[in-house]
Order: C-alpha cells, then sequence, then structure tokens
C-alpha cells in the first residue's frame, strides 16, 4: 500500500516499454488484450488510491529517499487522486474503442497511448512544478504522435500547429520556472505556498511575473481564451479515440491553473494572493462566449464536440475566479462530467462519420443509417448531457456553478455567460441531431457492422451521467471535502513538508 501513488504512474510507462518488445510487439491482437487488461488494473488501482487517500489522508511517495523540498515527491490528495480515476476511466473507454480496428492505422499506437496516460497522471500526482514540466513534455511528445497516427493531409497540417504553439508554450513554462526558483529558492509546491509571503517588495515582482507566465502556459493547455485557437481543428482532425482521451488534455490546465492559483497563490500568499483572478474572469468569460460561437458555427459534429470542451472550459475557470470552496466542489463535480462526455460524443461522432459514407458527421443530407436508432439514442443522451439538460449530470453540475455565486457581485456575468452559452449549445446540438438523424434522404447502402467494442466504449463513458446523478450525494461530499482540502492549505502544506501529519 505505501508504494499505491507510484502505481498510476509506474504501470502505463512500464505497459509501454513492453509492448514495444517482443513477443507483444509482434501481435496486434497480444498487444490489445495485454494494454486492456492494464487498464483494467489501473482503474482499479487509481479506484484503491482514492478511498485510501480519502479516509487515510493525503498519501506521499518520496522518491529515493530525498525528502521534500529536495526530492521527488508525488502527491495523493483528494482531488490528484480523483483527477487520476477519471483519466483511467477515460483511458479505458478510449483504448476499448481503438481496439476495435482504429489502432491498425498506423504504428504504436498502444505503447504512445500508455505513454500518454502516464504523463497524464504524473501531471496530476507531482508535487514539484518542476516536474510538473516534465510530465507536460511526456504527455506532449505522446499526444504529438497520437494526433498524426494514421496519416493524412489534414492531421499533418494541424500537427504542426499544435507541436509548434506548446513548443513555445514549453520555453514559456522554462522561463516561469527559472523566475521562480531565483526568487522563491524552491520548486515544491508546498514549500513555495511557505514561502512567497516572506518575499520582499522586489522579489514579489519578479515572483509575480512567473506566477503569471505559469498562468499564460496553463492556459495554453486548457485553451483559455486567447490561446484556444488551436483546439477545434486539431480535436476534430484526430482519430476518434485520440480526441476522446484528448477531452482530459485541456483537465490538465484546469488542473494547474486550481493547483498553482489556490495554493501557492491563493489566498495565504500575502502580497501575491490571488495574482491571477483578476484576468482569470475577464478570459473565462470570453472564452465562454468565443466557445459559444464555435459551437453555433461548426459545419460538423466533430467540431461542434471540440468547441464544447472550450464552452466547458470557460466554465470551469469561472467557477475557479470565484476562489469559493462551493465553487471549486461544483467545478470538480463539472469536470468529471464534461470530461466522460465529451469523450463520448467524439466516440459517437466517429460511428456517425462511418455510417454515412461521405456526408461523414457533416450538417448536410445524406442517406439513413444502417444503426440509426441505436446511434441516435446514444447521441441523445449524449446531447441532453452535455447542454446541461435535467435530469443528468450536465445540468446538476451546472446548477451547483450557479448556486455558488450567492453573494457574489459578478453573479450576473456568471449565470448570464453559462446561462446562453447553454442555450447556443441546445440550438447547435439540436440542429445536429435534426440534421444528421432526421434529414434522410433514400436508403443506405453501407453494410459496415459496428464493433461490440465501440458500443461498450460508448456506453461506458455515457454511463457516468446517470451514475453521477445516481450517486450525486457521495460524489458531492467527495468534491466538497476535496475543494476544502485545496483551499484550506495551511495542514495540507504543513502535511507535505517534512515532519507534517494531515
Amino acid at each position: 500500500m505505501q508504494h499505491l501513488a507510484i502505481f498510476p504512474i509506474l504501470l502505463p510507462m512500464l505497459a509501454a516499454v513492453f509492448m514495444l518488445l517482443p513477443p507483444l510487439s509482434n501481435s496486434i491482437t497480444r498487444q490489445r488484450i495485454f494494454a486492456v487488461s492494464i487498464l483494467l488494473l489501473l482503474v482499479t488501482v487509481s479506484a484503491l488510491l482514492l478511498l485510501t487517500s480519502h479516509q487515510q489522508g493525503t498519501q506521499l511517495y518520496i522518491l529515493g529517499g530525498w525528502q521534500p523540498p529536495f526530492g521527488i515527491t508525488l502527491v495523493g490528495d483528494r482531488l490528484s487522486t480523483m483527477m487520476v480515476l477519471l483519466t483511467s476511466v477515460l483511458g479505458l473507454g478510449a483504448h476499448l474503442y481503438a481496439c476495435a480496428g482504429e489502432d491498425k492505422d498506423g504504428m504504436y499506437f498502444h505503447p504512445l497511448f500508455m505513454f500518454q496516460i502516464m504523463g497524464v497522471n504524473g501531471a496530476f500526482l507531482t508535487g514539484d512544478i518542476f516536474n510538473l514540466f516534465v510530465f507536460f513534455e511526456v504527455l506532449l511528445i505522446a499526444s504529438y504522435a497520437l494526433l498524426i497516427h494514421g496519416g493524412g493531409k489534414q492531421k499533418t497540417k494541424m500537427n504542426v500547429h499544435y507541436v509548434i504553439l506548446n513548443l513555445v508554450g514549453s520555453g514559456i513554462f522554462l522561463f516561469a520556472l527559472g523566475i521562480l526558483y531565483g526568487t522563491i529558492g524552491s520548486l515544491n509546491i508546498a514549500d513555495m505556498a511557505n514561502k512567497v509571503r516572506l518575499l520582499n517588495e522586489h522579489e514579489q515582482a519578479l515572483a509575480k511575473a512567473g506566477g503569471l507566465l505559469l498562468l499564460v502556459v496553463f492556459g495554453l493547455k486548457a485553451a483559455l481564451l486567447p490561446l484556444h485557437f488551436w483546439l477545434p481543428k486539431t480535436y476534430a482532425a484526430a482519430s476518434a479515440p485520440v480526441a476522446a482521451l484528448f477531452a482530459i488534455m485541456t483537465k490538465v490546465g484546469v488542473y494547474s491553473i486550481l493547483r498553482v492559483h489556490t495554493t501557492i497563490f491563493g489566498e495565504d500568499a500575502g502580497a501575491l494572493a490571488s495574482i491571477a483572478i483578476p484576468w482569470l474572469w475577464p478570459l473565462a468569460l470570453l472564452t465562454l462566449i468565443i466557445g459559444a460561437i464555435g459551437v453555433l458555427a461548426s459545419p460538423s459534429l466533430r467540431l461542434t464536440a471540440a468547441n464544447l470542451v472550450i464552452v466547458s472550459v470557460g466554465t470551469l475557470i469561472l467557477a475557479i475566479a470565484m476562489q469559493r470552496e462551493s465553487a471549486t466542489s461544483a467545478a470538480l463535480y463539472y469536470m468529471m462530467h464534461t470530461t466522460l462526455v465529451t469523450g463520448a460524443l467524439f466516440l459517437i461522432a466517429d460511428l456517425i462519420s462511418k455510417q454515412r459514407g461521405k456526408a461523414k458527421d457533416r450538417y448536410v443530407i445524406a442517406r439513413k443509417m444502417k444503426y440509426g436508432k441505436l446511434i441516435g439514442i446514444a447521441f441523445f443522451i449524449a446531447a441532453l448531457t452535455s447542454v446541461g439538460m435535467p435530469p443528468l449530470s450536465g445540468f446538476v453540475g451546472k446548477i451547483m456553478i450557479l448556486q455558488a455565486t450567492q453573494g457574489l457581485a459578478e453573479t450576473a456575468w456568471v449565470w448570464g455567460g453559462v446561462l446562453l452559452a447553454g442555450l447556443a449549445s441546445m440550438v447547435a446540438i439540436s440542429r445536429a441531431g435534426t440534421t444528421i438523424f432526421w434529414r434522410a434522404a433514400g436508403e443506405n447502402t453501407n453494410d459496415e457492422k459496428i464493433s461490440p467494442l465501440k458500443i461498450i466504449a460508448v456506453v461506458l463513458l455515457l454511463s457516468a451521467s446517470p451514475l453521477l446523478v445516481v450517486f450525486g450525494g457521495a460524489v458531492t461530499d467527495y468534491t466538497n471535502l476535496a475543494a476544502a482540502q485545496l483551499h484550506n492549505s495551511t495542514p495540507t502544506v504543513t502535511a507535505l513538508l517534512p515532519g507534517g501529519n494531515e
């Protein structure tokens, strides 16, 4: 049990290495079985880690015996373990879908998929900002190859833009780390939270610059306006399982903003308290508006799903900007909902695309789909929950965010932004449904069958929505405790430093 915190990183890393070696490298079937087995084990380990951190307190894993703040420390608190479990479930669903044939379109899909999950899990579990940079690079390098998996002119074009933009982001990240290390003297998150309030006036100016540079980097990963423009066409160009897995990528950026600007530059940071908040309010609202416009203007279901990701990012950043436990708790609930449902929507868009021939998932009149009723039911559930219709999880998550604004000066802005974005999403999704499923001309001659694995994958991800409602009491109790642990940083920080106990 004492090694539990490193398993979400170790399992996918070792699995990726083994799949590059014989006999697994010689057989796609063996790779599929092995990878699915590892992902099932990863879901189990992640759930166990979440329960352990919930019941026994924050789990620390100190690599090499080097005590913080000098060594590499993995931190499994309620927030990070929740994100790791979310990644594992999403990864399992996306990978099951890929095993139906998408994995054969290019080389090394399964090892790259595992390296991607390793990087994402590492970003959630690390207790050090430099290692956050390292895991960012791991997940980005894997994502570069996954994005171009299967080849094609459109994928290559989008990948070039994606790579260049993220290389610039990585450079800014290093500048920010250098500034913060030079002023604070540490990159351990808990140690930085302790020292940041003790800086003199000149050091405060430098630390503020470093903190805001980090906001730029994390905003790029999260697709926060004006750094959002790369996302829609990039996600739409990716293969379906890769796009579904990428639904967690923006959440890595959102998580990083939440972690750094609540723990280090939160309410206890003295003169540097809440330095990001004046920026987050307008950027979140503009991101929400741009995402809503993008949803309305999208000519295909994949682009609609990609722009819904931007809408969700704007909604989450609005909740973070409130700097309230209730708002953070609502954001965590909404994050679970939107990640899994958006992932399912990318998979449904691919099912539609395969059934409609040359029309693919574009909003044009085409022949009827052979499995239109089955896909239509899945689309209907995904549509209802993604736009926030009751009684599914999207409605619950948005209501929680709106309720958290009580007594806030920006209440009208939050309500207006969230409700208008929801209305725009409803109009766009309604248009998608009527065009794809109702406005059909002639019978479909496409005899392509739907693999049971694809149905299982979609059902797995879509089932999250009703489950989040059925077990809403337990889930919100957990998110309340996770938010309280994050905002009450003093005991948490003490626990992460030598001699501390939670």
